[in-house]
């Protein structure tokens, strides 16, 4: 039995989240990778964000570096390894969203910001860029993730089946989309976090998440630094935990 089989069967057993509407856009995504579009980014300043202060920056579980824990073990495939991690990340990102849930309305977070102004926009069926609130882009997201995770074409559990050739390019897009969702949560409701002293979990899944996604090369540096006069927010956070170790440089 190979080791992404044992995992794909406690996948399966592990409680689902709950059932989220329907992707409007899910029939305009392209069929050869099966990914949404990444969307445009508008933006232009940023100001220091509260998660950058101390103590908060330095909150982990986890101290040294983050290379260590996602190195692929012995014996593994590593596009099995890259499935189980992709699986793990969403469900502790889904969790702390569903958390915050409450926290991030279409009143409080009527745009998907990631800075004091920069915004992800959607594209839509009619291949346009629209703005969407906050919690209606996660929703979309988490939805195609979700599909992703239970397309048995895409996340194989049965024993023999062969990740699909496509696999590498759809996991870079969850990564970017995923970042997108970190990013939001950091940028509106890092203040929630403070309040609940969760910010050493969501700090050290953020930096689990970042190490990986460098190691394995799912995350492009323009999504996590924003191109020259488009700062993300997150990407102050990247270059702070490279100077004190965390992160590899």
């Amino acid at each position: 039995m190979s080791f992404f089989n044992s995992i794909g069967r406690s996948m399966q057993r592990a409680p689902r989240p709950p059932k989220r509407s329907t992707t409007p856009t899910s029939a305009t995504f392209p069929a050869d990778a099966q990914t949404p579009p990444a969307g445009d980014i508008q933006g232009t300043t940023q100001q220091k964000p509260l998660f950058l202060c101390s103590p908060f920056v330095d909150a982990a579980l986890v101290k040294g570096n983050f290379k260590t824990i996602v190195m692929q073990p012995k014996y593994t495939d590593i596009m099995e390894w890259v499935a189980v991690n992709i699986f793990d990340f969403y469900q502790n990102l889904n969790l702390f969203y569903g958390v915050l849930a409450e926290c991030c309305t279409q009143h409080s977070c009527p745009a998907m910001s990631a800075g004091s102004a920069l915004n992800y926009t959607w594209i839509n069926q009619d291949r346009k860029s629209v703005q969407l609130p906050a919690p209606t882009y996660i929703d979309y997201v988490m939805t195609w993730v979700q599909n992703l995770l239970d397309d048995d074409n895409t996340f194989p559990t049965k024993s023999g089946k062969d990740f699909a050739p496509t696999f590498p390019s759809t996991v870079k897009h969850v990564y970017r989309q995923l970042l997108r969702v970190f990013a939001h949560l950091y940028h509106a409701h890092y203040p929630q976090i403070l309040h609940l002293r969760s910010e050493p979990h969501f700090n050290s899944l953020f930096a689990h998440f970042l190490a990986f996604g460098r190691e394995y090369e799912l995350l492009d540096i323009k999504d996590i630094k924003g191109q020259q006069g488009q700062l993300v927010a997150v990407g102050a956070l990247w270059e702070r935990w490279k100077e004190v170790g965390i992160l590899e440089s």
